[in-house]
């Protein structure tokens, strides 16, 4: 969930740690505690580990390898990690800028010809920070290589101009993947190999892990449903969490890149991500690392905190929003402060029942909202309801996601959020056609928020 006030609540309370960790078996008991209630909740179902000063100090397996039930999770399974993979893109366009294969301002017409005119105006550098302009042509993104080819080479014109907005297309990523294999002459799998997990020492990583084999993690739902593996393109890297704390901590320690690559691959549109999810820099060095992936009920969490010299990695085959606040407890234990074990997501269990019946589903939202606070975190209910009104957008329910985000409007305490709903609600417009209203809502976006540049970039269009 890539709520803008969220991550902003993340930064702040990152800022405002000045306990330096040290951990104390009691620490390490309540941390092992906490696992279990979350597991017993069923908020977290997956493989953890926290490390502190370079040391692994707590790595453990919780819950099933798949729906079944039959088969435990083991530490050494491989997950998906969803956009977290973006980093593997980015790291290895610096890689290939590095060895003087490519430059970051070169067009991607250079390296891919087959492609329309708009090619000469989108650069590299626009397809790592998400400000390419291009589109998603699919609301879940869940084409094969040859049909987001074929999109791609149909597409008559951007959505927007090259660096005025940013939109997280998976179109960039594809096309990532293409330039790393035509700038190296290597197939994308091959390149990683080479580059980066045999250099780091990446035994168990493999692209595009086969998902019927014993040691690839499968999805499920709440219900203990198999969550069908909907991502159709080639290049995703599965990886044990032991190998994505190891790639991520020689990627921050410039022993993969550069610190000049490192900090230009950092670079985000503001309000997006870059290629490294959210960084926090001060004179010039990293201080933090936030980043959180998912697909197809996958779900992951990356993050480092350089001042207090800590990492929490988590892995999950069974999605429900709770890694940030699992992150928070653990850092709250391991600075000796109170902390706070999550609850179910709201979204979680709202967005299929909206999806199916809008009215039941709403109907659904509000008996919890009056008789299950005991059981559901209603903490950021604007979020939840802001991301199901999203999780209806990319179905292309323009209708009912509008509904859902004027629900959220009136709950929303940020100027930031209530802005997010506004732009959203715009953009249903003009997916509706109506460009009207889509403008009118941006102008609301962009007066409640003066820092929305995504609303601003958007407008630009519309005048």
């Amino acid at each position: 969930m890539k709520i803008k006030s969220l991550l902003f609540s993340c930064c702040l309370a990152l800022l405002s740690t000045i306990t330096t960790y040290a951990q104390t078996p009691a620490q390490l008991h309540k941390i092992d505690s906490l696992m279990r209630t979350a597991n017993d909740r069923g908020v977290f179902n997956g493989t953890i580990l926290i490390a502190q000063n370079g040391k692994v100090i707590y790595k453990k397996a919780w819950g099933y390898a798949d729906a079944s039930r039959k088969n435990p999770l083991t530490t050494n399974m491989l997950f998906d990690i969803g956009s977290i993979a973006k980093e593997f893109n980015g790291t290895s366009i610096m890689l290939l800028k590095e060895q003087h294969k490519l430059k970051l301002d070169d067009p991607i017409s250079k390296y891919l010809p087959d492609l329309p005119a708009w090619a000469t105006k989108v650069q590299i550098k626009h397809l790592i920070n998400y400000t390419s302009g291009i589109p998603n042509f699919t609301a879940q993104s869940n084409e094969t290589d040859a049909q987001l080819l074929d999109s791609l080479q149909q597409l008559k014109a951007l959505k927007f101009e090259p660096e005025s907005a940013y939109i997280y297309a998976h179109a960039n990523v594809y096309l990532q993947k293409q330039i790393i294999e035509k700038a190296s002459g290597l197939p994308y799998a091959k390149f990683l190999d080479k580059y980066i997990f045999k250099p780091s020492h990446m035994k168990h990583t493999i692209v595009d892990a086969d998902l019927s084999k014993p040691n690839v993690a499968n999805a499920f739902d709440n219900d203990f449903q198999p969550t069908p593996y909907i991502q159709l393109t080639t290049g995703s890297p599965r990886l044990t969490v032991s190998d994505l704390y190891t790639f991520i901590t020689r990627l921050e320690a410039f022993q993969i890149i550069n610190e000049e690559s490192f900090n230009e691959l950092a670079v985000n549109f503001p309000g997006g991500e870059s290629s490294l999810g959210t960084t926090g820099f001060a004179a010039g060095k990293l201080q933090w690392h936030r980043h959180q992936g998912s697909n197809s009920n996958f779900e992951a969490l990356v993050y480092t905190d350089h001042l207090q010299k800590a990492s929490i990695i988590m892995e999950t085959n069974n999605q429900n929003f709770k890694v940030d606040a699992l992150k928070n407890a653990i850092l709250a234990i391991l600075s000796d402060k109170p902390f706070t074990i999550p609850k179910k997501s709201v979204y979680l269990d709202i967005r299929d029942k909206v999806l199916k019946d809008v009215e039941k589903g709403l109907a659904f939202y509000q008996e919890i909202k009056a008789n299950g606070q005991d059981k559901y975190d209603f903490g950021f209910e604007a979020g939840d309801l802001i991301t199901t009104g999203k999780y209806l957008q990319r179905r292309n329910r323009f209708d009912d996601a509008i509904r859902i985000y004027a629900l959220a409007i009136p709950l929303c305490t940020r100027p930031t959020d209530e802005s997010y709903a506004y732009e959203l609600t715009g953009e249903c417009y003009l997916k509706k056609g109506d460009k009207a209203l889509a403008k009118t809502w941006y102008e609301k976006a962009l007066a409640t928020d003066a820092g929305n540049k995504n609303a601003s970039g958007m407008l630009s269009t519309l005048n």
